[in-house]
């Protein structure tokens, strides 16, 4: 799978500034192609994996190309010169480009990886189960969850997982977060799995405004 990582490295942002890059980038480019913001002509929403993400890791805002929208973003690489963000207009004198050919597959060894940004895993609904739940059932309910997650990811890129995918959370205490202007359930922590997933993907909802970014442990 082709990744296409852009980063502004002289820009410093909050976490929850993704969305914000997302409606500056929808603008700029979102006549040109509906992957920068998944809506179709009459504004409604497109149910897929993201494949343009846009995210704040420790301040550093990026956006992250998958197979076509990292072709996208090689080709409107050249185009971006500022970023507005509420209403300020910031020249962009540097910017980093990456673009690779990155390995999914399954694994005979155990990857370890850990969320950079909180990981919205609960819908309303399953919220109301998983309050309920005890400590055990409540780490079951999320790994298959996060494997879900993956599923959802693989499918985006035609990737088909042979044999079962096994995962291990180790999950920090939940906070709230906003989510479309509701509170929500979010998660930080680190799991392992027997997948080998490329940096700086989100896993769960809200991957394009950056929530669910994962990297490799060192």
């Amino acid at each position: 799978m082709q990744q296409t990582n852009l980063s502004f490295p002289e820009l410093k942002l909050a976490q929850r500034d993704g969305h914000k890059l997302r409606g500056y980038f929808s603008n700029l480019f979102g006549k040109e192609s509906d992957l920068f913001h998944n809506h179709d002509a009459q504004g409604r929403a497109i149910y897929r994996y993201p494949r343009i993400q846009y995210k704040v890791v420790d301040g550093n805002p990026m956006l992250i190309g998958l197979g076509d929208g990292a072709q996208l973003l090689v080709e409107r690489f050249l185009q971006v010169k500022e970023i507005e963000i509420d209403n300020l207009v910031f020249p962009l004198h540097q910017k980093n480009l990456k673009s690779e050919e990155v390995p999914v597959r399954m694994t005979n060894t155990l990857q370890a990886y850990r969320f950079v940004n909180p990981w919205v895993s609960l819908n309303q609904e399953n919220h109301k189960i998983y309050v309920e739940l005890d400590k055990d059932a409540k780490r079951e309910k999320l790994t298959g969850i996060l494997i879900a997650n993956m599923i959802s990811f693989f499918k985006s890129i035609g990737f088909h997982a042979e044999g079962q995918i096994m995962v291990h959370l180790d999950l920090r205490e939940p906070r709230l977060v906003k989510f479309k202007n509701q509170p929500m359930l979010a998660f930080y922590g680190d799991f392992v799995c027997n997948v080998h997933l490329p940096d700086f993907i989100g896993l769960g909802k809200s991957v394009s405004r950056g929530y669910g970014t994962i990297v490799r442990k060192k």
